[in-house]
């Protein structure tokens, strides 16, 4: 016969003290990680070792999160290790913790083990072995849990069918991504919002927003990372209204507080020449993280505005942000761009001081501030101190100010070390090419070229545009295209004369091909950011800034005649190229001449 089982008083007293500690060691703990309180989390942990409930999973399963929370995931395998018996709870919290933490190895060594001890992944571990494999950009890997989880039933797990679309997307296999997502019998903000990631970052522009579009048609509950992420689709296309728009979406919602939205909103407004825009979110987060504070670096380097960089810079260690390595890629951009070659050598010096070891990239950027300011010797003294093997992007820094400083003899060695380095990109070719014409030798300009077209590599064509309204009106050099090309080209004539009287003359050293000296003036009035600076000043307000973006740099010949553009018509003018901003007002330009 069973009889129930009756506890003595003082064993009440205790299970009831016990079950109370408990308790109050979990809250403790959930407080602590939401504070990021270390010094405090420590000593809990202490106090718990010494209790002895460190065997209990729920508690071990705060301990992990704990750590996990403070980007210490070595300590939370630790923990993980120390607990017995493991429950599906705390797999899933140690999985969780490294793939959360940039530990995608450890995260599916973890995984595997985890199916050999017999334990079966659920809802919650399946996502985070998908976002590992995500982070390793392996969908080989991704594939497989992919057909382990639909032989067991998980495939149609509305979390982990959103965990496989994000997979598949950040793997660039945007086509099974779709798949997975049109067969998902549900979806959530997760699943749409890896989709349009995906598209954005494929530069399936288009589509993305298409995508968002039929979300908001659906009701969806769009979150930060959705917003994000199409925002910055209108950054990459330079779609400012549509930009504003969702900007004004973000307010409306109340998401514009967070710090992802900040980040996508300052490269929107910075992309698009809006640096005061920038500006003006960046103030208005109360609460930044790392990408913001780059994303903030990186505008300030762009538009030229270098003491600020400086200024951020020793804000974000005065509050103690710890900077990275994109931290100090922004610094030195700037440096390189300003021509300050002592604070470039400053700032690269105290890379190592902060923990980070300078990349190939540093490395390109120290030399480009050391090529464009002329020491050119002391750049190839740089590279061959390199740790690791110079890279094109290195290489094609020192080549930049060859051509600049028309030392063809150094270029052509830098060619030979490039070329060995097997295929490499049009611009390589360009550059080479550029800097043999610069210095009048077209023949080997011609070789250069010749190269170029023999390895089937096209030079990339230079267009300006210029958004108004819902369109982005484009443009090529010498381009009659446009419905408003005659107006377009009158102006250009009338802006001629005036240049002319205000001392104006064509610099055709910028056209890098052997030709009449009459066809080099036509053919350089007629560059695409010209055509495209007519139609605005034929469409655009008096009062309204002119902001032209261009997918090459801009000329020197284009940038003397733009200033006096400016000064001419009394307007601001604002080019963008692929390596920085040019605010031109009243004559003068915002880089100073140098870049």
């Amino acid at each position: 016969m069973n009889y129930p089982l009756v506890l003595e008083p003082q064993q009440t007293t205790f299970c009831q003290s016990f079950n109370l500690n408990y308790r109050v060691i979990c809250n403790n703990l959930l407080s602590l990680t939401q504070s990021r309180s270390l010094p405090k989390g420590l000593a809990l942990h202490a106090h718990i070792i010494k209790s002895g409930i460190q065997i209990i999973p729920l508690v071990s399963h705060h301990l992990i999160n704990f750590y996990s929370k403070l980007q210490r995931p070595i300590d939370s395998t630790l923990v993980f290790h120390e607990t017995h018996p493991k429950s599906s709870t705390t797999w899933s919290s140690v999985i969780s913790s490294l793939s959360q933490n940039e530990e995608p190895i450890l995260a599916l060594q973890f995984f595997r083990q985890m199916l050999h001890d017999g334990v079966t992944p659920d809802d919650h571990i399946f996502p985070c072995a998908t976002k590992a494999c995500g982070i390793l950009c392996d969908y080989r890997i991704g594939q497989s849990i992919h057909c382990f989880a639909f032989k067991i039933g998980f495939d149609s797990d509305v979390f982990v069918g959103s965990s496989l679309v994000d997979m598949y997307a950040k793997c660039g296999n945007i086509e099974i991504a779709r798949k997975v997502f049109d067969q998902m019998p549900d979806r959530n903000v997760v699943s749409w919002s890896g989709m349009i990631y995906g598209y954005a970052q494929m530069a399936e522009d288009e589509e993305a927003l298409r995508l968002f579009k039929l979300a908001l048609g659906e009701g969806l509950d769009v979150n930060d990372f959705t917003f994000s992420s199409v925002i910055r689709v209108c950054a990459n296309s330079t779609l400012l209204e549509l930009g504003k728009q969702i900007h004004g979406l973000c307010l409306k919602t109340s998401y514009d507080s967070s710090s992802f939205i900040g980040s996508a909103l300052i490269s929107l407004y910075s992309k698009c020449g809006l640096v005061e825009g920038a500006y003006r979110v960046f103030d208005e987060v109360p609460v930044r993280n790392l990408g913001m504070w780059n994303a903030m670096l990186i505008a300030c380097a762009q538009h030229g505005h270098t003491e600020k960089v400086f200024g951020l810079f020793k804000e974000m260690e005065g509050i103690g942000m710890k900077p990275n390595f994109i931290t100090f890629l922004c610094v030195l951009y700037a440096c390189s761009h300003a021509g300050l070659v002592p604070e470039g050598k400053f700032y690269f010096d105290l890379m190592k001081k902060h923990g980070v070891e300078p990349g190939d990239q540093h490395y390109a950027s120290l030399v480009d501030c050391l090529g464009r300011a002329g020491k050119l010797q002391e750049a190839v003294q740089v590279i061959e101190k390199m740790p690791m093997q110079p890279t094109e992007s290195v290489w094609g820094a020192l080549l930049t100010g060859c051509r600049i400083h028309k030392n063809t003899e150094l270029a052509a060695y830098v060619a030979d070390r490039v070329f060995e380095l097997g295929p490499v990109s049009s611009g390589v070719h360009v550059l080479l090419s550029n800097a043999y014409a610069a210095a009048g030798r077209y023949q080997e300009a011609a070789k250069a070229r010749k190269m170029l077209r023999d390895r089937g590599v096209k030079k990339e064509t230079g267009l300006s545009w210029v958004e108004e309204g819902n369109k982005v009106h484009t443009f090529a050099a010498g381009d009659r295209s446009h419905s408003k090309s005659k107006e377009i080209y009158e102006k250009l004539n009338e802006l001629g004369d005036y240049m002319e009287q205000a001392g104006y003359v064509a610099d055709t050293n910028y056209v890098l091909q052997q030709v009449a000296g009459q066809e080099k003036s036509e053919t350089i009035r007629y560059h695409s950011e010209r055509l495209a600076i007519a139609f605005a000043l034929i469409t655009f307000p008096p009062e309204r800034p002119i902001r032209i973006m261009k997918n090459l740099r801009v000329c020197g010949d284009c940038h003397n005649a733009i200033k006096i553009i400016s000064k001419c018509t009394k307007r601001v003018i604002i080019v963008r190229d692929n390596n920085r901003f040019h605010r031109f007002e009243d004559g003068k330009c915002s880089c100073g001449d140098y870049w």
